[in-house]
């Protein structure tokens, strides 16, 4: 048994009994069952084993910009299955095309995409990314409205629908003062009788322009405000 010298003056003391011993110990027990589980927790990273059965979700867009529909195909890993820490997590994504004006590009944005997917963390960025890619011929208007800047932008957006469907970004959802606002601006607006607009939705009014927070033809000029139907977004903050 080795020595220990003390250094500093004594000033207190106290007797440790095998009680007391046992009364700590079960009292760390908890904590210590808690860390080893969440020790087990298995986390996304580049070097997890692809399982043989994967769950598919297949996206079909058809922009009036080519020839032919593209079926995205996003497939998703379960970690942790059957417990409290069970979530799904993409984990590769495949997109097939009839048009082969694509072909090259197609390939390698579903590798880039793949390999970022199973490198895991934080994957919501990509969404942004691919939303804010433009073509410098112009974009089109999608179903419901929405203004695509370009193919890729719209796969942003199909990727941005998964993303929400297996948890990894939130629904924004509008409390009630929001709701009851927009409401009111749409109802007030169809009154006016506003000049016909060839890209407006059908549900949205008659003469509405186009958001530039949410890409959809859903934005009215209100009590001298700007005010989106859709997202609820407004000029005047």
């Amino acid at each position: 048994m080795s020595k220990i010298k003390i250094e500093s003056k004594i000033v207190n003391y106290k007797v440790s009994t095998q009680k007391q011993r046992e009364t700590e110990a079960k009292a760390e027990q908890p904590q210590l069952q808690q860390e080893d589980q969440e020790a087990k927790v298995v986390r996304m990273h580049e070097r997890l084993e692809r399982p043989e059965l994967l769950r598919g979700t297949t996206y079909k867009i058809k922009p009036p910009v080519s020839d032919h529909a593209m079926y995205i195909t996003i497939n998703d890993i379960v970690l942790n299955e059957d417990t409290k820490h069970e979530k799904y997590r993409p984990y590769e994504i495949f997109i097939n095309s009839k048009n082969l004006d694509h072909y090259q590009w197609i390939v390698a944005l579903t590798r880039v995409l793949s390999s970022v997917f199973r490198k895991g963390g934080d994957v919501a960025f990509l969404v942004e990314e691919l939303k804010a890619v433009f073509d410098p011929k112009g974009g089109y208007f999608a179903g419901g409205g929405r203004f695509m800047p370009s193919i890729i932008a719209e796969l942003g957006y199909v990727i941005e629908q998964h993303f929400k469907a297996i948890g990894i970004i939130s629904e924004e959802v509008l409390d009630e003062h929001q709701k009851k606002l927009i409401e009111e601006k749409r109802q007030e607006f169809e009154n006016q009788n506003k000049q016909t607009d060839a890209f407006v939705a059908k549900d949205f009014p008659y003469g509405s322009a186009l958001c530039g927070h949410c890409n959809t033809v859903a934005m009215v000029l209100m009590d001298g405000c700007e005010t989106c139907l859709n997202c609820g977004y407004s000029q005047c903050g």
